[in-house]
C-alpha cells in the first residue's frame, strides 16, 4: 500500500485529488497539507511514501520545503504537482531533491501511474515538460550558459530579486551576483530590459 500525502493550498484541489486517489486499491491518502510547513509536520508525523508537493504556496514555497521533506526519516518520495512549466521549474525542484514532476493539467491515469514509479523508486517528469528540457538545453542562444546560469537568467527574466534568486536556488545572494554578471558578460547585454527582451525573443520566458 502506498501512503500519500497530498499538500496544496487549494481546498478544492486537494478534495479532487483524494477523492480520485481514493479509488485505487493500492494507494491510501494519509491526510492533507495546505502550507510547506503543515506538509512537513504532517510528513513527520505520518510518514507517507509519496508527498504529492504544490510548488506556488502561501508564506513558503514547495521548492523551500523539499530539502526538508527528503531529509524526514523515513524519507518520502516528493512528486510535484505544479502549474508552473518552465523547464527552470522542473530543473530547480529536481535539484532541490525532488523524485518527480507531473503538471496540474496531468490525467488521473498519469497522475496515478506517475505516484507509483515514484513510489517504486524511479524518477517520472511529464512527457511534455521532460522534452521542454531537452529543448531548452539545446537553444543555440544560450549554448554559452551553464545550467545554473539559464536558471538565473530565467528568474532574472521573471523579475526576482538576487535576493530571491538566491532563497530559490539555495545559493548565496554574492554567487547569484556572480552568474549574472557572467550571463551579462556572455551574452553582451548591458541593462536587464535587454536580459528581459532576449528571454523573451529566445523563448526562455513567454510574452
Amino acid at each position: 500500500m502506498i501512503g500519500a500525502l497530498i499538500c496544496d493550498d487549494h481546498e478544492l484541489l486537494r478534495a479532487a485529488v483524494r477523492g480520485r486517489l481514493e479509488r485505487e486499491v493500492d494507494i491510501s491518502v494519509l491526510g492533507e497539507a495546505a502550507t510547506a510547513d503543515q506538509a512537513l509536520a504532517t510528513t513527520r508525523a505520518l510518514h507517507p511514501d509519496v508527498v504529492l508537493l504544490d510548488l506556488l504556496m502561501p508564506r513558503k514555497s514547495g521548492y523551500d520545503v523539499i530539502p526538508d521533506l527528503v531529509r524526514c526519516a523515513p524519507a518520502p518520495r516528493v512528486l510535484v504537482v505544479s502549474s508552473q512549466a518552465a523547464p527552470s521549474s522542473v530543473r530547480q525542484a529536481l535539484m532541490a531533491g525532488a523524485a518527480g514532476y507531473l503538471p496540474k493539467r496531468a490525467s488521473d491515469r498519469e497522475l496515478v501511474a506517475a505516484i507509483r514509479r515514484v513510489a517504486g523508486g524511479e524518477g517520472y517528469v511529464d512527457p511534455d515538460l521532460g522534452a521542454k528540457l531537452v529543448v531548452d538545453a539545446a537553444l543555440p542562444a544560450l549554448a554559452p550558459l551553464s545550467d545554473r546560469e539559464r536558471d538565473v537568467l530565467h528568474l532574472l527574466a521573471l523579475g526576482y530579486t538576487n535576493q530571491e534568486i538566491a532563497g530559490r536556488l539555495f545559493i548565496s545572494v554574492r554567487t547569484v551576483d556572480s552568474h549574472r554578471a557572467h550571463i551579462m558578460l556572455k551574452l553582451d547585454l548591458e541593462t536587464r530590459a535587454e536580459l528581459v527582451m532576449f528571454a523573451l525573443a529566445n523563448g526562455v520566458i513567454g510574452p
